[in-house]
């Protein structure tokens, strides 16, 4: 009777301590009573409902019952933790299983309340939740390492680059020449070929191979990398500009590779980077098999436990670092690129306008307003022209005709010395379009100076090491074909009544 008189004044709203004064009992023995109720997540007319005996049997279960249940619940909490790192699991999913194990355990909201005051009992103040197979966190170390050059006996400092899957604190290491864009995405692609497999984001520092334009809320991802995450099928999520707590992990992570990396190798000499590396990976498969502080498992084994499973595949093929550069298309019909000094060949109605090109180690390829309009094979040849005959304009093309033999013939029928000089200046371009152009200047003179002239002054400029029009042009304009070519020789410059002798320049 008394116990249907303190549900009905729960039912009515009333506080344990009103509760406690109105019955005349001890507000703890209220207290241990609503503790119960809550275990049994049933409602207050619920409770009435139930016949005397079926109350009593409810009420009166033995305190050792209840330890029993609290106790299989908490064996499982560590177990609750790590499964909550799997990608899509939540508490709901985990207590349904938890009941098909254990019928008479807890209901979700007493299984729930038991977990979470566990969990805030741990010193993980803070603490952030990481899933599996959803980021990598990666960084140079503030600290270089360095090899004997055995050539020259120079010390050669390296960048050394970490990375950390977050969930199980599996971690990558490797040496290489700088920070630069190059080494940058060799180091995450050697991570990610070591690791088998491609997380859902890569989370880097604020550094320049990484973001073009750091931002708190939207940085500018350098576009090889974002190429390089593109390929993977992965996202670039950089920390925010001085907040190293965002990837406090990676962070942690170099301390301990100082630890038991730089260390331990600190005391021996390598004479190379490959020989540096080798080392670097023998100490880091210590590292990942250390058992950590609790001694239940080791970096490895959570690798391979939790994370490996939900990282994406890796592409079939290698990535190839690919290079973004921006052109202005010249009169020409061809853009300038830089790195390798030749041109490429473009639509001509693109001339004047800006371009992106995009180019790796095998093509280069043209775009505009995000559409290819131009794609070539990479040539490293300096002052090379790529050229496209569908590209050149109508005027351009009509040189499609023309040849080295088509000039060649045409310069023999002025003479043995202009059919070689013509040859000469063909062969000496990579680009038969500026060759042709002088060629066809050069065979135009005939019409001013006649075919005689111009074999001469072609026989005198075989003396020059390259050939030009503007050559033949000027020995033709200062009538330098009439002087014989043994007296020119004598002379440097021809006599006239303007030259002064050694006296005037006393």
């Amino acid at each position: 009777m008394e116990l249907r008189t303190l549900i009905l004044l729960k039912d009515k709203g009333l506080s344990n301590r009103k509760v406690a004064q109105m019955m005349n009992i001890n507000r703890k023995t209220v207290n241990s009573y609503m503790q119960r109720f809550n275990a049994l997540d049933l409602q207050y007319g619920e409770l009435l409902s139930m016949d005397d005996s079926k109350l009593y049997d409810l009420f009166t279960e033995e305190d050792q019952t209840e330890k029993e249940r609290y106790e299989i619940l908490s064996s499982e909490f560590t177990k609750i933790q790590d499964e909550l790192k799997r990608p899509g699991a939540t508490l709901q999913k985990i207590w349904e299983s938890y009941l098909q194990s254990y019928p008479g355990g807890y209901r979700y909201t007493q299984f729930t309340t038991h977990y979470r005051n566990w969990k805030g009992k741990l010193k993980a103040s803070g603490k952030l939740q990481h899933k599996a197979g959803e980021k990598l966190f990666v960084d140079f170390c503030g600290k270089k390492m360095s090899y004997v050059d055995k050539d020259t006996g120079q010390v050669v400092p390296v960048e050394v680059f970490v990375a950390v899957f977050p969930c199980s604190q599996y971690t990558f290491v490797k040496a290489v020449p700088s920070q630069r864009r190059e080494d940058f995405i060799d180091c995450l692609d050697s991570c990610l070929q070591w690791s088998g497999g491609v997380p859902q984001a890569i989370v880097s520092d604020n550094l320049r191979s990484a973001v073009s334009k750091g931002s708190r809320y939207a940085p500018e991802i350098n576009k090889t990398l974002a190429d390089f995450a593109l390929f993977h099928g992965c996202v670039v999520d950089p920390a925010r500009p001085y907040h190293p707590q965002d990837k406090a992990l990676v962070e942690r992570s170099v301390t301990l590779v100082y630890q038991r990396i730089f260390y331990p190798l600190g005391k021996q000499t390598f004479f190379s980077l490959k020989e540096l590396n080798t080392a670097i990976a023998e100490q880091l498969v210590l590292y990942n098999d250390y058992l950590f502080s609790h001694g239940a498992s080791t970096r490895r084994s959570q690798f391979i436990d939790l994370e490996r499973e939900h990282l994406g595949p890796l592409p079939a093929a290698k990535y190839s670092l690919r290079y973004f550069r921006r052109a202005k298309v010249q009169k020409i019909s061809h853009i300038y690129l830089g790195a390798d000094k030749n041109y490429y060949s473009v639509p001509h109605r693109y001339i004047g306008h800006h371009v992106e090109v995009q180019y790796n180690n095998e093509t280069v390829e043209v775009f505009y307003s995000y559409q290819r309009i131009a794609k070539h094979p990479r040539s490293l040849r300096p002052g090379n022209y790529s050229t496209v005959g569908d590209h050149m304009p109508s005027s351009h093309q009509a040189y499609s005709d023309w040849n080295p033999t088509y000039f060649e013939q045409r310069a023999l029928a002025v003479g043995v010395s202009a059919g070689e000089y013509i040859r000469r200046l063909i062969t000496q371009y990579s680009y038969p379009e500026l060759a042709y152009k002088q060629a066809q200047g050069i065979l135009a003179l005939v019409k001013t100076y006649g075919p005689g002239r111009l074999e001469n002054a072609c026989r005198r400029a075989l003396a020059h090491e390259r050939a030009s029009y503007r050559t033949i042009k000027n020995i033709l304009k200062n009538k330098l074909d009439a002087v014989d070519i043994e007296v020119a020789d004598t002379f440097h410059i021809p006599q006239h009544g303007n030259l002064r002798d050694a006296s005037i320049y006393r």
